[in-house]
Order: structure tokens, then C-alpha cells, then sequence
């Protein structure tokens, strides 16, 4: 009687099912495998999405303006984030392609007072009028055209407005802020709390107009904020770009042009493309999207090693399907019927596996979102379209793990299947169950040489020595108020054992220092150049144990040496004896130095020995240091003795309470900064080390279903051999070579490819560590020892087994 030729759904879902069961140890095996994977996909997928829907608020064609400096004294030319005063006007009025602009300025800690409360909002930006014209940010509250019009006018967040106003209605009252003098400002409009995945964070808008002056507009040169601007459709960027250095050699005096190049920046890439961007101060969460491809890709290998999986273990267990392959062809089934049954079984594994994916996530979720920093959901059952993706993608997963044995099973002759005549591979045959092996081990190798390197960089960023000591070294930012108490709360900590020394400056160690042209008088004509610069107190190379390896230090005498006295950096002593004879750094002592045009009575006073002012990323910098106090400081670094921390910390918060009274106490120790600084790098060496585990698990799993199945299908061999003298050691070595070689053969094909990424990935760090060949055998002998233990485990269970049971006839 032939079978129906009709496609028999359910009888085909109850056969699967029945085989699933009947199965149960390498189902198990296939579901498990198939699970990690896709739960790994599910969750690098969900980061993915998560990264690429930064600024999709924004509908409009909008663009950031940014500058490549490459200025005399540089040690390499700058991307910065910054730009010019005048450039959003003028750029808006002489290209016709610029339909709109906006200008943005942060300030951070800035406190606004209503009736008898005082409120600090971590974030607030100065913004032109136009800024709600072109950023789509939720008004709920207020007139998103003319808000922001009027000097001193602001817009809160709901956040922001809850805080200062409770449930009262804020639209028209009035705040207070204290700059120097008292500044009233109205709250024109409430918007809804900024979304997490914005490159502009910030707590309230205040209108540009309210501090901003005509002179201005005659400020070239100076970059001090970030200009946007709104494009028509269609602009062809790279035409735009050619005109922007006629632009330049007409509104800059001589030939300051010549140090400046303009190039715009995609919205949509702030985020993601700025890693060579420096001075990139309104970047929240900045991650280059480099590693979300890398992360993307290693999914997709871990997600190919669990079908990889299904493949070979369907494949090796053909054996066992062959006589039903061959009485269903017998009874009238044709190949596609059968193909059709067997791609249905591995969706049905698939779908299994999907549940139990779906589980790992939202398992393992939270400790993602720990890692990530970043507000990642998984709205499985609630978003549709997420629902029938993961559907769809877990079926064709299925499909594409089930297809190859499908038509491998499929493919058997009725006659020779029912003689038991499957032709198996020649001892010495590659099939392509080995070769998938080899795919498998060859990925999982990989991703423990990159695994071992991420840490490897990292450790050496974290624990190279920079030039200066940061351990227990708190943090306290100041503002105008706090700043101008500096002394008094100095001399206060000074007068306990817990606090070993004070300093200030205006920026801290671990951030792009500002940058300024200085002009050097040496033995020859004067020279321009540009240096980054940070004011600090006599103290500060003290504190940070900075050595002076020519010249002295800052003398706390500061009406002796009229706040003129610089200290030079290495790399910078080196830039100014460049041109002249060769001399040591001696000779620089007492030369004039100083801000160009400003100070003519300036002298270098010392050369202090290199120190990484940034990150490891970048090289050291031209650095010129100045003890200007009346200009203020920015924070207060403070070493305390750190047997005694929390008594430290309890000490400095009640000096502060009593100097700065309407002040909130905030610190943080600088070895957090910079531990935050290498956020990204960070997260990249847990994520790939997580991945490389997961890789490893599922081929593993593999293993041991292949090794399983290997010693059950020789446990009549094996028992012979034991009966003829065969030891438990030489069973284990029969069954462990062929896979052991394997893994061999993965390690060889692995290590080229790792070294090249490897070296690729290590040109993003200036200082960076060594390439060691050790790492690469290393990784080899880990997974030769995991796959030995793996397949050992079945080889010593068959090796020890009672040969006369194995030998009994069927």
C-alpha cells in the first residue's frame, strides 16, 4: 500500500516527537546546544538594536560639525568634537545647502534656587532658539518655536521640574541662579526626561542668548562648543566638504586656516563613529560600533557551532534512521517526503529550543544590562514583531541545521539500507562530519586567543605605570562657589593624619586637557605653537608624584612668581629644543614662555617627566602646567590615608559641609575614572570572554555527543580488544585520536587568523601589549585538554565496561 503522497503534517509532527522521545540523550544534547545559541544571538542582537537606535528620535537631516586641528607642537592632528562661535551663522548664511543651525554649550553641577530650596541639575545646556526646530526631543509643555527665544528662559525635564517645583505648575515661575551676581530665569517650557539612547544628555535648555554677545561673532579660533546643523535632502556631503577651506581662508586672519579642516558627521554616527573624536564632551555612552559588528559576528559563529551540532550528531547517528528510510521508500515515500520530515523534526528541535532560549534571557538579562550599562529590555510576549522575528529566526535556524542531514538520510538506497550495507568512510576518509568539527574548534580557539588578549590589553592599560600615582586619590568638583573657598577648605583637611595632601586645578587627569597656543622665546625667533594646559596649585605634582627632572617646582611664594611660572612636559621641552642647538632641558629654564599674545613675563620654571595625562589610547601630548589661582579650579584631588578610608571620606565630607554649607558633598576617587574610561574596552574583553565560554560549552556538547555515539557504535570492537588484551589506556586512545587530531588541525587554522585580528585591534591603543606566541599554544593546550576531557569521559565509560555484555548476540 504506498503512502500518501500528500504532506501528512501532524503524522510527520508525531513521528518527530516520538524520535525526540525516544532520543532523549542527544535531543537533549541538539536542544541545549541549540538554546545557547540562540540565546546569545537574541541577546548580542538585542545590544545591536539598542546601539543603532541612538538619535532615532530625530527625524531630520542633521549633522555635527567637527575639526581635524593639526597646529605646531602637536604630536599628531586632532579629531575634536568642537567648533568655532561664528561658524553656525555665517556656515548657515553662505552655503545654501545648511538650512538651519543650533549651537550647544554644557554645564555641569548647576544649581537653580526657588523659594527656600536650591537644587543641582547635573547637566544643562546652553542652546540657540532653534534647538527644538531641529532635535525632535518631546515638548509637553511650552512653544517648541519660540521657547527658547528670549534671554534667560529655560525648559526643564518632568525630572527636573519634580525636583525644584514638586506638584506645583512650573510653566512661567521663576528660578534663581547665583553668578556672581543673581540671575533670574523663567521656565518657558517642560519636556519629556531625555531617553537613555541620546548622545545629548542633559537636565534643562537655557537660551544662548541669555550670556551670548555680539563680539562673539569675531571670536575665530576659539572652540568652545558644538555646533549642529540641519542639511536639505540629498547634499551631497563630500561636495559641501571641498568648499570648506575657501570658507576658513576668508573669515580667519594670516594663515590660521592652514591649521583647521571642517567635516561633518551623520547624526546617526555621533554615537557610534567617533572613537578617533576627542574633546567629544556631549558623547553619552560612546561605543564604536566596530565591536558591535565584532559582537554580531561571534553570535552568528556561536549560533553556526550549535547547527553545527545538529548536523553532525543527525548525520553520525544515520545508522539508526537508514532502515526506516528504507522501508518508508520501500512502501512508496519519495526523498522529498522524507527530506520534508527530517527539516520538520529539526524545527521542532528548533522551536524547543527557542522556549528554553527565550528563558536563558530573560535569566541572564540583568546581568547584561549590569555589564552594558544600558536600559536593554526583551519584550518578548508583548512586542509582536520581536515575537514572530525570533519565531521566524528560530525556524529557519531549523531549517538550515536540519537541511544537510535531510538530504544526507534522504538519500539512501532502500536495497542496500535493508541489506545493512551503508558504506561507511575509509580509515583514512575525510568526511564532512570532521570537517564541521574542525569549523567548530577552529571558532571556539579563536575566541580564546581574543578573549585572553581583550584582558591582556586591558590589564596593561590599568596597570601601566602613567608617570603619576592616582591610588586614594578623591575627587571633589568644585563650581565658582565651592572654588572660591579652596584655600579654607585646603588648610582644613590638612589639619588631620587622614588626609595626606591637597591640590586643585581646572581639569582632571583622565580627560582630553584643554588646549591653547603658546609662544616660546628661545635663542632664536620667537615660535608659536599649541599645547594642551591645565592650571593647578603648587601642590599638584606633589600630590601626584609627578618627578621635576630640570628646573624646580612651583613655589607656594605665589606674588614671587606672579602666577608666570610654567612647568613643561618632556614631550614638549622636546618640541621647543627641536629647532634650536642641541641643548639638554636645562637650557630651557628661565626662557620666556606663555599664552600667545598674553604672556610676554612668563618663564619656564621646570620639566616634569612625562606622565599619560589621557588615555591609553592616545599618546602623550604636549603639556604646560601654571599655578594661577585666581583663575579658580575646577575640583580638588585629595590623598588620604587609605588603611582609614571611610573615616577619610567622613572627615572630608564634614570640612565641606562647613565650608560649603549649600553645597551637596560629591567625590569620587580617580582610579574609578579611569577605571569608567576604559568602560568600553572593559565590557568588549567580558563579552568576547563570555562568547569564547559559550563556544567552548556548545562544542563540547558536540563532542560528546559524537564521542558517545563513537563508542556505541564500536562497543562490539571494544569488547573484543579488552578480551584480547586491549588496556583501559589504549581503548581511551583509540577513541580519543581521531577527535584529538582534529582539534590539532583547528589550532593550526586558528592561530593566523587570530594573530591578524589581533594586530589589527591592537593598532586602535598607542601603547599597547605584546603579540606573545605563548597566548596561541596556550589557548591550543586548553582546548586540546577540554576536548580530551570531554571525549575521555565516554572513552573511559566504554573502556571499563563488562566486555561480555558488549559481545552478546543481538
Amino acid at each position: 500500500m504506498k503512502e500518501n503522497v500528500r504532506f501528512k503534517g501532524a503524522h510527520y509532527a508525531k513521528v518527530a516527537w516520538r524520535n525526540l522521545r525516544k532520543n532523549k540523550f542527544f535531543s537533549a544534547i541538539n536542544i541545549i546546544g541549540l538554546a545557547i545559541g540562540i540565546a546569545a544571538c537574541i541577546i548580542i542582537m538585542i545590544f545591536v538594536f539598542y546601539e543603532k537606535s541612538f538619535d532615532s528620535l530625530h527625524t531630520k537631516n542633521i549633522y555635527r560639525l567637527d575639526e581635524v586641528q593639526k597646529f605646531e607642537g602637536m604630536v599628531a592632528p586632532q579629531n575634536v568634537a568642537l567648533s568655532m562661535y561664528p561658524m553656525g551663522p555665517t556656515l548657515k548664511q553662505e552655503f545654501p545647502e545648511v538650512l538651519n543651525f543650533t549651537r550647544v554649550r554644557q554645564n555641569e553641577k548647576f544649581d537653580f534656587n526657588y523659594q527656600d530650596k536650591k537644587v543641582f541639575l547635573p547637566k544643562i545646556c546652553w542652546v540657540d532658539s532653534t534647538f527644538l526646530q531641529m532635535f525632535d526631543f518631546r515638548l509637553t509643555s511650552g512653544d517648541r518655536a519660540t521657547a527658547l527665544q528670549k534671554p534667560n528662559s529655560v525648559i526643564l525635564t518632568k525630572e527636573s521640574a519634580a525636583k525644584i517645583f514638586g506638584k506645583e505648575n512650573p510653566m512661567g515661575k521663576t528660578v534663581v541662579h547665583y553668578i556672581g551676581d543673581t540671575t533670574n530665569f523663567t521656565v518657558t517650557g517642560i519636556m519629556e526626561d531625555v531617553p537613555e539612547n541620546s548622545h545629548l544628555q542633559f537636565d534643562a535648555l537655557m537660551s544662548f542668548s541669555t550670556f551670548a554677545r555680539p563680539q562673539f561673532m569675531e571670536n575665530w579660533g576659539g572652540n568652545w562648543l558644538v555646533t549642529y546643523f540641519e542639511l536639505a535632502p540629498n547634499t551631497n556631503i563630500a561636495a559641501m566638504s571641498k568648499k570648506f577651506p575657501d570658507y576658513l581662508k576668508r573669515h580667519m586672519q594670516n594663515d590660521n586656516w592652514k591649521h583647521y579642516e571642517l567635516f561633518l558627521q551623520s547624526l546617526k554616527d555621533v554615537h557610534a563613529s567617533s572613537t578617533s573624536i576627542t574633546h567629544d564632551y556631549l558623547n553619552y555612552q560612546k561605543f564604536d560600533k566596530t565591536y558591535t559588528y565584532v559582537f554580531s559576528i561571534i553570535a552568528l559563529i556561536i549560533l553556526i557551532i550549535a547547527c553545527i551540532n545538529f548536523m553532525n550528531l543527525s548525520t553520525a547517528r544515520s545508522a539508526e534512521r537508514a532502515k526506516e528510510v528504507g522501508i518508508r521508500k520501500t512502501i512508496g515515500a519519495n526523498r522529498w517526503q522524507l527530506a520534508v520530515q527530517f527539516i520538520g523534526e529539526s524545527i521542532l528541535l528548533s522551536l524547543i529550543a527557542m522556549l528554553l532560549a527565550v528563558g536563558l534571557v530573560k535569566l541572564f538579562l540583568p546581568f547584561v544590562v549590569q555589564l552594558s550599562q544600558r536600559e536593554l529590555r526583551f519584550p518578548f510576549f508583548t512586542d509582536p514583531k520581536l515575537f514572530l522575528s525570533i519565531l521566524g529566526g528560530s525556524m529557519l535556524v531549523g531549517i538550515v541545521a536540519g537541511i544537510y542531514p535531510a538530504i544526507y538520510l534522504s538519500s539512501f538506497k532502500p536495497v542496500k539500507v535493508l541489506k545493512g550495507s551503508i558504506a561507511a568512510p575509509g580509515k583514512n576518509k575525510w568526511t564532512l562530519r570532521d570537517v564541521l568539527v574542525i569549523g567548530q574548534f577552529t571558532g571556539a580557539v579563536f575566541l580564546i586567543i581574543a578573549t585572553v588578549f581583550a584582558v591582556r590589553q586591558l590589564r596593561f592599560m590599568q596597570g601601566k605605570d602613567v608617570g603619576f600615582n592616582r591610588d586614594q586619590v578623591m575627587i571633589l568638583p568644585l563650581d565658582r562657589a565651592s572654588s572660591a573657598k579652596y584655600e579654607a577648605i585646603k588648610q582644613d583637611l590638612l589639619q588631620n593624619t587622614l588626609v595626606k595632601s591637597v591640590t586643585g586645578s581646572q581639569q582632571r587627569l583622565g580627560n582630553n586637557l584643554h588646549q591653547t597656543g603658546v609662544t616660546f622665546h628661545g635663542n632664536g625667533p620667537a615660535r608659536d605653537l599649541t599645547s594642551s594646559q591645565v592650571v593647578v596649585d603648587p601642590d599638584y605634582l606633589t600630590l601626584y608624584q609627578i618627578p621635576i627632572i630640570a628646573g624646580k617646582n612651583f613655589t607656594k611664594d605665589y606674588a614671587s612668581e606672579n602666577g608666570k611660572a610654567y612647568i613643561v612636559n618632556e614631550e614638549l621641552a622636546k618640541e621647543l629644543l627641536k629647532d634650536g642647538p642641541k641643548a639638554s632641558y636645562e637650557s630651557l629654564i628661565g626662557k620666556h614662555f606663555g599664552f600667545g599674545g598674553m604672556d610676554s613675563a612668563g618663564y619656564i620654571a621646570g620639566v616634569a617627566k612625562d606622565f599619560n595625562f589621557n588615555s591609553l589610547h592616545y599618546k602623550i601630548e604636549t603639556l604646560c602646567m601654571l599655578n594661577q589661582k585666581d583663575w579658580g579650579f575646577g575640583e580638588m584631588s585629595v590623598r588620604i590615608n587609605g588603611a582609614k578610608a571611610s573615616d577619610a571620606i567622613a572627615y572630608i565630607g564634614s570640612i565641606w559641609k562647613k565650608n560649603v554649607s549649600d553645597h551637596p558633598f560629591e567625590y569620587t576617587f580617580l582610579d574609578d575614572h579611569f577605571n569608567e574610561m576604559y568602560r568600553a574596552d572593559n565590557q568588549v574583553s567580558k563579552v568576547v570572554g563570555v562568547l569564547a565560554v559559550l563556544a567552548i560549552i556548545i562544542s563540547c556538547l558536540g563532542l560528546f555527543g559524537l564521542a558517545s555515539y563513537a563508542a556505541e557504535r564500536r562497543i562490539k570492537e571494544i569488547g573484543i580488544r579488552k578480551v584480547l588484551g586491549a588496556s583501559v589506556q589504549n581503548i581511551v586512545g583509540m577513541l580519543s585520536g581521531d577527535f584529538l587530531k582534529l582539534v590539532i588541525i583547528s589550532n593550526i587554522i586558528a592561530w593566523p587568523l587570530a594573530w591578524l585580528a589581533i594586530h589589527r585591534w591592537l593598532q586602535d591603543f598607542a601603547y599597547r601589549t605584546d603579540i606573545s606566541w605563548w597566548v596561541f599554544i596556550t589557548a591550543g593546550i586548553v582546548a586540546l585538554i577540554i576536548a580530551l576531557g570531554t571525549v575521555s569521559f565516554q572513552a573511559i565509560k566504554a573502556a571499563a565496561a563488562n566486555p561480555v555484555k558488549s559481545l552478546k548476540t543481538e
